[in-house]
Parts: C-alpha cells; structure tokens; sequence
C-alpha cells in the first residue's frame, strides 16, 4: 500500500506543478541572518591563471632569475629555476594594493577589492581542484555552491533560472558537473548557456518551439501536468517533480529570456563601456541576468582550459587578461553607479595558480608555468566585502600560502556568510546523514568582511 499523502505531498500534487515552486522556496533554509549580498557573479579562469603575474606580485623572483628557489616544492611536470614575471605591478587606488598591467583596469577599482593571496587547493589537477572550487569536494560528486545557494535562498524570479553557468564554445573540464545539483532536487542544478551565439535561440537550447505557438504550448502543457499528476498520484520522487518544474520554467522563460539575453536593448554607452567581443557581452548578459533576480551567475572564461598556460604564458596570459580585464572593470563601474554593487558580490578566480618556477620540457624551459595548488589569488568585490584589503601571503617567491592559509572551504564558508546563510547549518540530508557545501570544515574569513 502506498503511504498516506503528507501535507507537504499534497501541496507539491496540487495545480499546474506551482505549488511545487513555492514549495521550494517553503522547503529552503531561509537567511539565518540579514545578508550583506542578495546575488553572485563569478567569473571562473578554467585553467588556473597564474597569481605571481597577476594579483600577487614577487620581486624575489628576479633575484633569483636562473637560480632555484629555496622554497621549491614538488610540482606536477618538471620545473627549473625562477621565473620572473613578464609583467610590470603597480600601487593602485587609496590602498596601494599592487596589481599586474594585465588587470590595469580591474585595478582601477582595487578599493573596492580584497584579494586573498593565501588560498589553497588540495592536488595540482584540474578535475578534482575544479570539483572542490565549485562543489566543495574533491573526490566525491557533490552539489555545486551555485546549487546550495538557489536550495538555501531561492531564486528572486520564478520565470529564469535561479542559477546560469556560462561559457562560450562549449564546456570546461568536467561539463556540467561544475554546476550540478548532485543529490540535491534537480531544480536547483545550474542551466548551461553556450555564450557564443548570440541569437536567443542559439544561446538557450530548444527557447522556442518549432511546431507550436504559445497557445498550442499551454494546452499541451496543461494535458502534460494532468498526465503527470496521475502518474505522480501514488509516489513522491523529486526526480519527477524537478522534470515538470523544468517543463513550466521553460515556458515561462520564452517571453523573459529572450528579453534579458538581448544585450541591444542597453544603451549605446553602456554597450561601449563593456567593450567588444563576448566576454563583453555575457558579461552584459549576466548583470541584466542578476537584476532580474537570478541568484548566482558564472561566467567561464571558455571550453576546455584556456588559462592552462604551460608554455609562452607571456602572450598567452596578455591575450585573455585583455579579453576580460575591461568587461570585468565595466561591470564593477556598471554595478556601482546603479546601486547594485554594495548587494552584489563579485568573485575572481581559478581552480588553482601556477608555479614561480619555469616548466621544463626535456630539460628545456617552455616559458611557462606547472599547476600551483599550494598557494593562489582570489578576490571578491562588493557585497558585504572590505574593499582594498589584503588577506594572507604566499612566500617570499610565490610557491606556498604562508600567512593565514585559506583554504577553499573557508571561502565558501564566507560567500554563504555573505549571503546571509551559516555554513554549517544550512544541511541537506542525504544517504543517512546531513551534508553541506563545506563538509566538516571551513570557518569565514572576518577579516575580508565589511
């Protein structure tokens, strides 16, 4: 015999599956606390942008030029001496905080900025560095921060998605399992967004029906929901529930994607202020995104590892720095000026950094850097954050975190923080225990906090 119907069993089979969005919004952990941001904006540099050339500057390195480092740690190729910057630093702002010339820019608002200079990562390896960046384990599939963030808050609008992953040209190392729900409900999963195009229809797959106009789409999706409420009137399984939320959110999305997406819409001067290119125009797409209330937006740099420079970091690093150094800069001027910046928490950042030692390829140097997870730069802006401060060092050379080492774990501890959400109480129970974006660990990093 099937059990009897809970409260909460009879709400989610009640109408055409809207009950079922409230409910997830019932059923969230609403903000422990008053939240300093209402929304995120995270702009992902699959590959690992090296920090000793960007925000983490290293005069050792010249010192040392030609010689090896006495701080040398075990790398995952072959690497030599030390390898000194290619690219000028400079003090910017009241604060003096000293970036690289690829982000000159991006510097212009360091006030605004705290950089962590002491993050670390557990392995020098792409797949797993990623899945702990962005799913809070390295080893184990587990739900995205994005997902944990629409699962504990929800999203502001019921007609988008309440958390957008996008990358132009395809997807990074690992796909969708960046943005994955995991065991959470399927609904809070992130919705892929293939940024190159630029036609609506393009950029969100199957937006629109070929065969039928909005009319026709509404009697079938009110024959789909009667189906499914009988198919539906002696189980509960979230699966089921996930599959026609996604069938109701698409066709509300019609009318309201294709409108946020549709960057022709800004003004001419706002259009110029992000530049040309599409890191400029999902960099557009994502703040018009945020101010329709969607809750987190990732914005990948593009397919594969684009920031993996294991040779010739020079011209490889200048040429994507100048891809999004000015959209970056342009949205932090962008959110400002209409009052969003303050609610609003910005992200920076890769899955790990990269060596201050030269990779050695039979012998020979490559120009370039090994993976580094010993010690990185992360910097967040906005949203509840103390602008032009510092937090923690790597040594004198750039190799390993040395003061107040920060682990991921403490930074999603304080972007949940951020959000207005305690780490360690926001839970879901799965496989007979409670589990949570930060596992066991993490403790917020107050010193970053306004």
């Amino acid at each position: 015999m099937p059990p009897p119907l809970t409260r909460r069993d009879f709400l989610r089979r009640s109408g055409m599956g809207m009950a079922a969005l409230g409910l997830a919004d019932l059923q969230a952990a609403k903000p422990h606390f008053a939240p300093k941001a209402k929304r995120v904006i995270h702009f992902f540099l699959n590959g690992g942008p090296s920090h000793v050339d960007t925000f983490d500057p290293k005069p050792a390195l010249k010192l040392y030029e030609g010689k090896q480092v006495p701080s040398h740690r075990i790398t995952e190729r072959k690497t030599g001496a030390a390898f000194p910057s290619p690219f000028k630093f400079q003090r910017y702002g009241q604060s003096g905080i000293e970036v690289s010339e690829l982000f000159e820019k991006t510097a212009a608002h360091i006030d605004d900025i705290a950089v962590i200079r002491s993050m670390q990562a557990q392995v020098p390896n792409h797949e797993p560095s990623l899945m702990l960046m962005n799913c809070g384990d390295s080893i184990q599939a587990r739900p995205s921060m994005g997902a944990w963030l629409t699962y504990g808050l929800g999203s502001a609008n019921e007609n988008l998605p309440g958390f957008i992953a996008m990358c132009p040209g395809g997807m990074p190392i690992k796909s969708a399992e960046n943005w994955q729900s995991a065991f959470l409900p399927g609904a809070f999963q992130g919705t892929y967004v293939d940024s190159k195009h630029e036609a609506v229809d393009r950029l969100i797959e199957n937006i629109r029906s070929p065969h039928a106009d909005t009319s026709v789409q509404l009697r079938q999706l009110d024959l789909l929901r009667r189906i499914n409420a009988a198919h539906r009137a002696e189980r509960s399984d979230p699966r089921l529930e996930a599959r026609i939320q996604s069938f109701e959110l698409a066709f509300r999305m019609q009318i309201e994607a294709a409108d946020a997406f549709d960057v022709s819409k800004e003004p001419q001067h706002i259009r110029e202020l992000y530049g040309e290119g599409v890191h400029a125009r999902q960099t557009l797409i994502a703040r018009r995104l945020l101010e329709r209330g969607v809750r987190m937006v990732q914005l990948w740099h593009g397919a594969g590892q684009p920031w993996d420079n294991h040779d010739n970091i020079e011209t490889n690093h200048r040429k994507l720095a100048a891809q999004i150094d000015q959209p970056i800069a342009a949205l932090l001027h962008d959110l400002k000026q209409r009052g969003m910046l303050e609610d609003t928490l910005v992200i920076w950042g890769g899955e790990f950094g990269r060596t201050p030692t030269v990779e050695l390829a039979g012998g020979k140097s490559k120009l370039g850097r090994d993976h580094n997870h010993y010690g990185f730069s992360v910097w967040m802006a906005g949203g509840g954050i103390k602008g032009g401060t510092v937090h923690g060092s790597t040594d004198e050379f750039g190799f390993a975190a040395q003061d107040n080492p920060t682990s991921v774990h403490d930074l999603h501890a304080t972007i949940l923080h951020l959000m207005g959400l305690n780490h360690e109480e926001l839970t879901y129970r799965y496989a007979g225990r409670d589990f949570r974006l930060t596992d066991v660990y993490g403790e917020v990093i107050r010193p970053i906090v306004a």
